[in-house]
This record gives C-alpha cells, sequence and structure tokens, in this order.
C-alpha cells in the first residue's frame, strides 16, 4: 500500500514549519514531544530498542574516551539548523555543555544515528547534516552488521560514502584518534 506522502503533487502541498513555529508547537503541546524536524517536516522518532540504546551507550563511551579539548559529546540532543532541528544520537561538537545554554549547535564534527529499523529516514537525514556543514556523519546499520560513513559535506550531499563492515577497523576523518574494530560493536 502506498501513502499518500508518496504522491509528488501531494508532496509539494505540503505545508512547512519553521523552527521557530516548531519551537512553538512544542511549547505548546500541540505536537509529540518525540519528534523532530527535518526540511520543515514534522517527523515522529521511532521507539528506542534495547540494541539501540546499547550501541548509542557504547558509542557515546568510546568516544569519550579520548575526546580532544574543545569537544564534547551530545546524546540524543537537538541541533538546530536552517530549516531542521533534528535529534541525533550522538553528535560531537566545538566547546563545552554551557556554550548551549541557549542555544543548539547550529553543526557538528560527527554526528552517528544507530538504525535498527530507520535506515532509509536516516540516509535521508545525510542530506540535512550535509547542508548544515556537519563534517562527518555515520549510520549504523545492525542489522547488516555495517556502519556507512558519509564524509566531505557539499551544499546537501556528501562527496564520499564508505561501508565498513563487521571486523574491519572504523577510522573517523574528523577524528583522526578514534578507531574502532567493529566486532566490538556488532558483537552477535
Amino acid at each position: 500500500m502506498t501513502s499518500i506522502l508518496d504522491n509528488p503533487a501531494i508532496r509539494q502541498a505540503i505545508l512547512s514549519v519553521s523552527v521557530e513555529q516548531y519551537h512553538r508547537l512544542g511549547e505548546s503541546g500541540l505536537i509529540p514531544v518525540n519528534t523532530e524536524l527535518l526540511k520543515g517536516v514534522i517527523v515522529e522518532k521511532t521507539i528506542k530498542s534495547p540494541v539501540h540504546s546499547w550501541l548509542v551507550q557504547f558509542l557515546v563511551d568510546w568516544l569519550r574516551k579520548d575526546l580532544p579539548p574543545g569537544l564534547h559529546v551530545r546524546q540524543e540532543q537537538p541541533l538546530t539548523f536552517a530549516d531542521s532541528e533534528p535529534e541525533p544520537d550522538v553528535a560531537v561538537v566545538s566547546g563545552c555543555p554551557d556554550d548551549y545554554q541557549s542555544a543548539h549547535p547550529s553543526t557538528a564534527l560527527l554526528v552517528i544515528e544507530v538504525a535498527v529499523s530507520s535506515g532509509e529516514l536516516d540516509r535521508e537525514k545525510a542530506h540535512v547534516y550535509a547542508a548544515a556543514g556537519v563534517s562527518e556523519y555515520l549510520v549504523v546499520l545492525p542489522g547488516e552488521s555495517v556502519v556507512e560513513v558519509y564524509s566531505v559535506p557539499h551544499q546537501s550531499a556528501y562527496a564520499t560514502v564508505r561501508k565498513f563492515d563487521r571486523g574491519e577497523l572504523l577510522n573517523l576523518t574528523s577524528l583522526p584518534h578514534a578507531v574502532l574494530d567493529l566486532s566490538t560493536l556488532f558483537r552477535g
């Protein structure tokens, strides 16, 4: 069964929501808390499975171990862009937590999404992150034991997409010290 949103004419007729409007709708209680704004569209986030939660915590712990000064890890917290406010599973941003008391970061060095059941949506988010200048974007696909690494953002796309499988070493260009043996991430 196809969705009404699969029709291009319907998709073009959708009214976009600005980041400001999104905030006001949230403050008024008119939208569920479990949402994010992507390209002016309010999207309901998927429920987090135990595997999802474990992977996110594993990745946060891994990144925090050797993070250089001047960077910090945010877990499931918003990033505010021109027409989007995603809440990535993991983001590495510049500065310290106190820098973001009055506004969310407007970009990130690294963003990671864990896609247990949301691979298609998370791949679509690559356009959002590239447009915001996020240096490197990872989509972790536990069902396939694969990590897709998007790098070299240009406008609303990444110039490079690489896949790393279980047993390979994941090397990040955005954080050269951060190397991960994927057999420790995909243990099953």
